[in-house]
């Protein structure tokens, strides 16, 4: 058998490479776009190795189960990143709705495949699941409010805000999923609706 140096696969050579948390990502990666693709009962965590190029008892190490990979997936394709909050513009309340929806609108279309199967649960009727995307649409509207200057939202704004990220979710819903809307017809409804909640709904919140 040869051991030349000459004859080891790149792919060998990008396993040991990768650190643990470019690693991870690059499962995480595989994990989005495949549980994307088709439904949760036919993916695998072996079918997530073999893509990523890795051992499937490395998938394991990271992220446990099969469900404990998939809830993570659907936790991060419906999370806000701190980057977001980042890039937000200072002006008046008008430009900062439009660049949140536009923000949404981007990521959404952008993993459209990925972001349905996660806002839809993968067809999974399970209870963590649910949990989980309740948890991000709590984040999500944490994110709303932060993004407007509220830091300190009684119970009622946020659980305005939570409704309307649900409104952002189902709308989003009808544009990426049954092409009912155009992009700039939700971007329009969901600007026009977050304006309007933030002048004449949220005070009474208060």
């Amino acid at each position: 058998m040869c051991r030349s140096v000459g004859r080891v696969s790149v792919e060998a050579v990008r396993r040991r490479r990768l650190e643990p948390d470019a690693r991870r990502e690059q499962i995480l990666s595989v994990a989005i776009r495949l549980f994307g693709a088709k439904p949760y009962a036919e993916v695998s965590t072996t079918d997530v190795a073999r893509d990523a190029g890795v051992a499937r008892g490395l998938v394991n190490h990271y992220f446990g189960t099969k469900k404990d990979l998939y809830l993570e997936v659907v936790r991060i394709m419906l999370t806000v990143p701190e980057v977001a909050f980042e890039q937000l513009p200072q002006g008046e309340l008008p430009e900062r709705a439009a660049f949140i929806v536009n923000w949404f609108l981007d990521v959404v279309s952008r993993h459209s495949t990925s972001w349905l199967a996660a806002t839809g649960a993968g067809g999974m009727a399970d209870a963590e699941v649910h949990e989980v995307i309740a948890e991000a649409v709590d984040h999500a509207a944490t994110g709303v409010l932060r993004a407007l200057g509220s830091d300190d939202p009684s119970p009622a704004l946020r659980a305005m805000t939570r409704s309307y990220v649900g409104l952002a979710i189902w709308t989003a819903q009808e544009w990426l999923q049954r092409g009912v809307l155009t992009r700039d017809q939700v971007h329009s409804l969901l600007t026009v609706s977050l304006i309007a909640m933030v002048e004449r709904v949220f005070p009474q919140a208060s």
